[in-house]
């Protein structure tokens, strides 16, 4: 097996000419055939099934992640993002017929073109390195951009590796990889891009935003969130305590959608302690820090910011607790907590820390999700149908798994993105071509409708005018208090806008009537 390469950061000064050479790509027009898009798709499948060994062992280092987990959530998910957008990609560049077209504008043939954006800098993240930086790429080409990744530099043996299999995989003259921490980003956000897209924390994210505003370049945001858990009453709680349990173990919680803490209600919450006991041991019968399928926090600063978090917790240690700093090893730690204020909760703790918060009733579980964090990436309620939708109905988030934890995020067809201050923009499946598509509406004006189109010209006449709102103005179903008119009385009522304008049409026209019958009615005697 090949080597992983070291990661060598990529030269300040030559930031600027790799950019303009990669939009120079974009501008010659080289990657909008969809043959060409298609062929790198293609490269870049091979590309990844041929290092799939390289992939495995730079996650283990990086994150200490087993092969069977980083197949599931990284190159595994890649190369089917791939072969799926392959056999989808002719169809999702189609033009399409724009709906709600009245009959007399598709005279001019209206339609969406679907154009790419243009150079795109794509940003990733180290918790999921491969697919958090591959498969925004995967959009990028497929929408026919050019672009330029800038991997995590906390995931340095996925980063290298990645840079390998690009570079040996795909036209370098539109798509490479930049390498570094804070001064290669930055000196990358100094150059003009047609589309940023960013996984990451929310601080970073609103740099990126800001910066992204001084030259008004659309940007989509990836970002995380304070996520609730809500456990109900009537909940599952055996299904609950195993689903958020691995909803925390997998990558070592280190999963921007995981919950961040659980709401349960106090007369469920000793069974579900109880279970989530029995899951922990079910999961890693030896202990976490002996299994091979428990994977490390990403290094030494992570470390130590997630212990800081569980010192300065005031709630009580119920499972878990143990740590190696040497290892990189934090135990799956489950903290009963009574605050809001606590760090457990007020802050995002990207581990595996499970803090739980027993409250009275779902409308307290409500209300406190609510206020910890009003537009989270995910939210996850457990209990009944009716319970389920009321939480949904009231709380806002990126996206949901009801029953479940985060399991609306493995599916690689639906769209995923944030709401709020989780982000902006979605992406996956199809969405991942939208992101890096401008929807480009086109009409076609014929030579022989000129006629038809004189109403538009000066001078303006009042007798245009009157045409013209004859022609353009749509009726009311509704009148002046707001209530709706129904078909049938639209219909008796001539189309008035009130009842007692249709009243007196209907006099109107019952004296019309009755003023010809009586005319005829002369007329046959004479």
């Amino acid at each position: 097996m090949a080597e992983i390469p070291p990661l060598e950061f990529t030269n300040l000064e030559n930031i600027p000419s790799i950019v303009n050479g990669v939009r120079q790509t974009f501008l010659s027009h080289k990657s909008r055939p969809i043959e060409y898009r298609l062929q790198q798709l293609r490269k870049l499948y091979w590309g990844l099934k041929d290092n799939q060994a390289l992939i495995l062992e730079a996650c283990k280092r990086d994150l200490g992640k087993s092969s069977f987990e980083t197949y599931l959530t990284e190159v595994g998910w890649c190369m089917n993002d791939i072969v799926f957008m392959s056999n989808n990609l002719a169809r999702f560049a189609q033009d399409e017929s724009p709906p709600d077209i009245a009959f007399t504008n598709k005279l001019f043939g209206p339609r969406i073109r679907k154009d790419p954006l243009g150079t795109a800098l794509i940003i990733g993240a180290y918790n999921f390195p491969i697919q958090l930086s591959i498969g925004p790429l995967i959009g990028a080409i497929s929408a026919g951009c050019t672009a330029i990744l800038k991997p995590s530099e906390s995931s340095p043996a996925a980063a290298a590796v990645m840079q390998k299999i690009i570079a040996e995989s795909l036209d370098p003259s539109a798509y490479t990889v930049v390498q570094g921490a804070v001064p290669e980003t930055t000196a990358l956000l100094e150059q003009k891009w047609d589309k940023i897209f960013y996984t990451g924390s929310a601080t970073v994210g609103t740099i990126i935003a800001k910066k992204a505003a001084e030259t008004l370049t659309p940007v989509t945001l990836e970002l995380g969130g304070k996520n609730p858990a809500i456990i109900t009453k009537h909940a599952d709680a055996r299904l609950a305590a195993r689903r958020l349990l691995w909803a925390k173990v997998l990558n070592a919680g280190q999963v921007c959608v995981s919950q961040n803490y659980i709401l349960v209600d106090k007369e469920i919450l000793p069974v579900f302690l109880k279970e989530l006991k029995v899951a922990l041991g079910e999961f890693f019968p030896e202990g976490a820090q002996k299994s091979p399928d428990y994977g490390r926090i990403v290094n030494a600063r992570q470390f130590q910011r997630l212990k800081k978090m569980l010192d300065e917790s005031s709630g009580k240690i119920l499972l878990g607790g143990t740590m190696d700093e040497k290892d990189l090893f934090l135990e799956p730690t489950v903290v009963q907590v009574n605050s809001l204020t606590d760090s457990l909760v007020a802050e995002e703790s990207f581990g595996p820390l499970i803090p739980v918060l027993p409250v009275s009733d779902l409308d307290e579980a409500i209300r406190i999700a609510n206020e910890v964090h009003d537009t989270p990436l995910g939210i996850y309620p457990f209990g009944n149908k009716q319970e389920t939708e009321r939480v949904l109905s009231q709380t806002r988030s990126g996206g949901a798994s009801v029953n479940d934890g985060f399991f609306h995020a493995s599916i690689p067809t639906m769209p995923f993105g944030g709401v709020g201050t989780s982000g902006q923009g979605a992406y996956r499946g199809r969405a991942s071509f939208d992101v890096f598509t401008h929807r480009r509406s086109i009409t076609t004006t014929p030579a022989w409708i000129e006629g038809m189109l004189d109403i538009r010209y000066p001078p303006y006449t009042a007798a245009k005018e009157k045409k013209f709102t004859s022609m353009n103005e749509m009726k009311p179903n509704f009148d002046r208090n707001g209530k709706e008119i129904s078909w049938i009385w639209s219909i008796l009522g001539l189309g008035a806008r009130s009842k007692g304008k249709g009243i007196g049409r209907w006099l109107a026209v019952l004296l019309v009537a009755v003023g010809v019958r009586m005319y005829l009615q002369r007329r046959s005697k004479l």
